[in-house]
């Protein structure tokens, strides 16, 4: 039968596949309409009268996967605390529609998913031709700050819950990781003007690495979360802080070990007995930064690797003094002097936390130390490939909301989090009953027999000349 379609070149596949699509998106739309309309008069005929007064209703849409749904819901008057009027959606606030817009739970997850991998135009053009909804770019990016802004609340009401000493976290840890650095982000303003570069702020957390893990040679961090975010560092600490004890008893936590890459705004730990270490990645690459004669480069790092730290501060300025030079063009002395002040504000992170000589917890079953450095590798996989490079430009509120849906996807939180802001309502109404008023909906737009789709397949199928099985019965009945 299938070969006979196309070799007749009468309808491709393709084509049956689209019509067969437009057509099951757009029942979907009906049936979703019957029901949204269903659940408004229910609401109308349950609702406090005395509190709400109906003043007719409103035409409003939501998109979904199949399609934008157009429906009527009800506008109600009703008082507020203060005696003026408002008015009211009660439909809307069964579905929780003041949340993150008009747009389905599905829709909303598929968006988030795929604007995490992709630019906006891309995802608005993959959600257009794999749904039955057609999306802007612009429609996808309004998504995405609706979504980080509600991220961002959630963020500071952790932050008031831990001033007001009401944190929810329980858990317990011998030792709590923590590493931060940035994320530099080329900026623009409101008018897409190019502005001075700044940097995202990311942090992870974790436990160690798990130990059988790594008897498979696979390096993977136990209970790892991360938080990421534009905002000035005061601020991102106290909700980096509020973040941990949302999770974990600040007070059973034996020992926590902060390894950065010596910023400014890294060395302001919220908890003042933290262990600091300087990232060992970034000494690595300063040194090469700043010192050009591969000699001394080796030199530095062999006192460095054998703990000679007196040794090689000195040695940096000894060399910084013997390579000065009268010519301007000549930076080697002012780079290696820049290295000596950058590992001297360091000193007492130059060392790992595990060469101190220091009491820390034994980790617990199934847990294992190493060094730490994993920040770099985390910032490339959850911000830099999303949000760097191809000639990307950001505002600073773009970037923001973007970073929250990228972190909680990281964290494997971005459906449970898009869940609570779009799944506010659900259906009890039974299939049969839609399909009746379906029908009856259907009823007085045609004359006698015939179907309202007929045209959603104008050509001649040869399947309807074959042999009626219960398959091409219903096929015949559904689209003939």
């Amino acid at each position: 039968m299938m070969k006979s379609i196309i070799e007749e070149k009468l309808i491709s596949f393709k084509e049956l596949e689209q019509k067969i699509f437009r057509y099951v998106c757009e029942i979907g739309c009906e049936i979703t309409q019957i029901m949204l309309e269903s659940y408004d008069a229910e609401l109308s005929e349950t609702r406090d009268k005395k509190k709400y007064r109906g003043k007719g209703k409103r035409k409003t849409s939501i998109k979904t996967v199949y399609g934008t749904v157009e429906y009527h819901r009800t506008v109600y008057q009703t008082a507020l605390e203060n005696g003026e009027k408002a008015y009211v959606y009660l439909l809307d606030e069964a579905m929780q529609m003041d949340k993150i817009g008009l747009i389905s739970t599905n829709l909303a997850e598929k968006l988030a998913m795929t604007v995490t991998e992709s630019p906006y135009r891309v995802t608005a053009d993959v959600i257009s031709s794999t749904c039955g909804q057609d999306i802007s770019a612009g429609g996808v990016w309004n998504v995405v700050q609706r979504l980080g802004e509600r991220i961002s609340e959630e963020e500071e009401h952790a932050v008031k819950q831990m001033n007001a000493d009401q944190t929810e976290g329980e858990r317990k840890a011998a030792v709590l990781f923590e590493e931060m650095d940035g994320v530099w982000l080329n900026m623009q303003d409101k008018h897409h003007k190019k502005m001075k570069n700044q940097e995202m702020k990311v942090f992870t957390m974790y436990e160690g690495w798990d130990e059988e893990k790594e008897k498979q040679n696979r390096s993977t961090l136990v209970e790892k979360k991360m938080l990421a975010g534009m905002e000035k560092s005061a601020e991102f600490h106290e909700k980096r802080e509020a973040y941990i004890r949302k999770k974990y008893n600040a007070d059973e936590i034996g020992q926590r070990i902060l390894n950065g890459d010596g910023g400014s705004w890294i060395k302001e730990p919220y908890d003042p007995d933290v262990i600091f270490q300087l990232d060992r990645y970034h000494i690595y690459q300063e040194i090469l930064r700043k010192i050009r004669d591969k000699e001394a480069q080796k030199e530095i790092r062999r006192l460095l690797e054998e703990e000679k730290l007196d040794e090689m501060l000195d040695y940096i300025e000894t060399y910084a003094t013997s390579v000065e030079s009268s010519d301007e063009r000549d930076k080697r002395s002012k780079k290696a002097r820049e290295l000596y002040q950058y590992l001297s504000n360091n000193r007492e992170g130059l060392l790992p936390y595990d060469r101190r000589g220091m009491d820390i917890p034994e980790p617990e079953e199934g847990i294992l130390y190493k060094g730490m450095g994993i920040q770099e590798n985390q910032n490339c996989t959850t911000i830099t490939l999303r949000m760097k490079h191809r000639r990307m430009r950001w505002s600073v509120s773009g970037a923001n909301n973007l970073a929250k849906a990228l972190y909680r996807k990281e964290n494997k939180e971005l459906i449970e989090t898009i869940d609570r802001y779009t799944d506010g309502l659900i259906f009890t109404m039974q299939m049969k009953e839609i399909v009746e008023m379906l029908s009856a909906a259907k009823a007085p737009k045609k004359d006698g027999k015939g179907n309202p789709y007929v045209d959603v397949i104008g050509a001649h199928i040869p399947l309807l000349g074959a042999m009626q099985t219960a398959s091409r019965k219903a096929f015949q009945k559904a689209f003939c």
